[in-house]
């Protein structure tokens, strides 16, 4: 059955990003720089209006969000080059943003596992488009980090050693495996979706690698495909991701991946994708937001759930 993907929000002329079901509604982010300030915020759709309201401005370029299993709500925010929780109460408070004394780079994507630790990816994103003038240069890697206490005050473990431009991150419902999306702007760069098992002592081992993206076989227009940029996992355990470009390869796309690096579906999307999430009373609506900042939904894509 063919993904019937509708515009529910947007476009806002500036990507969005990060959504995340809040119980009721859908919670997403918008990037713009920093010329238009109070316009990066996150927004909510509620499906039952159609109607979409500010949940929060002035977030300095918040990209990821994520929900502790407590119901706390954490982001990703990149202009600031920190991860921060976002308090009932209104307020913001910033959490722990140096690894071994030295700031880290710009976190895009969360998630927080049972033990409230928050895992993240760390990209070298382009720090001329942050908020604040940088007095701090980028780290000489970008990797998936882990937060190990949502405070200010608690260490930061580097958890991958060999990623490049790691994007997107989930964990598996047990938390064994640990799912990164490599989506690198180099022609040349990794454009992967990685699967690493999650040791006991909270180290990942060697990756297995679910899905790769190359380049057309007309070499002279370019033809490097998009990676993925967004995933979240269906109601069996499946990955959804969301990735690829007009300029080459199959288009924008949603696939469905099993845990062993299977595709099972493949739906196309109306634009290019920046990230997904499912939401809706049974979880069964999968929200794609774009680079044009729109936010997309299929209505009763996973109906086990």
């Amino acid at each position: 059955m063919t993904w019937d993907f509708q515009r529910v929000a947007g476009p806002y002329a500036t990507p969005t990003d990060g959504p995340v079901w809040d119980g009721e509604a859908l919670l997403f982010t918008q990037l713009t720089f920093p010329f238009n300030a109070a316009n990066n915020r996150i927004l909510r759709y509620d499906p039952a209006t159609g109607e979409v309201t500010d949940f929060r401005r002035w977030t300095n370029r918040t990209m990821g969000l994520a929900f502790s299993p407590s119901g706390v709500l954490y982001g990703a925010q990149s202009g600031g080059r920190r991860l921060v929780r976002f308090n009932a109460d209104g307020s913001t408070s910033p959490l722990a943003h140096k690894l071994d004394g030295i700031y880290h780079n710009q976190p895009r994507d969360l998630v927080v596992d049972r033990h409230d630790r928050i895992w993240f990816c760390d990209p070298h994103g382009d720090l001329r488009e942050a908020m604040n003038p940088q007095i701090h240069d980028k780290m000489d890697h970008a990797s998936v980090l882990r937060l190990e206490s949502p405070t200010l005050e608690a260490p930061i473990t580097r958890v991958t050693y060999d990623t490049d431009s790691p994007v997107a991150l989930l964990l598996s419902p047990d938390e064994t495996t640990l799912y990164v999306a490599e989506s690198s702007e180099d022609p040349d760069g990794p454009r992967e979706l990685r699967a690493y098992p999650v040791l006991q002592d909270g180290s990942v081992g060697q990756y297995r690698l679910l899905h790769t993206f190359g380049r057309d076989y007309d070499s002279r227009s370019g033809g490097v495909h998009r990676g993925i940029y967004g995933i979240c996992l269906d109601a069996d355990g499946n990955i959804v991701a969301v990735g690829g470009g007009a300029d080459a390869g199959p288009g924008p796309m949603a696939y469905v991946i099993t845990p062993q690096g299977r595709i099972l579906e493949s739906h196309p999307l109306p634009l290019e994708p920046t990230n997904c999430a499912f939401g809706g009373a049974g979880s069964e609506d999968l929200y794609v937001t774009t680079t044009d900042g729109s936010l997309f939904c299929a209505s009763g894509v996973d109906r086990n759930s």
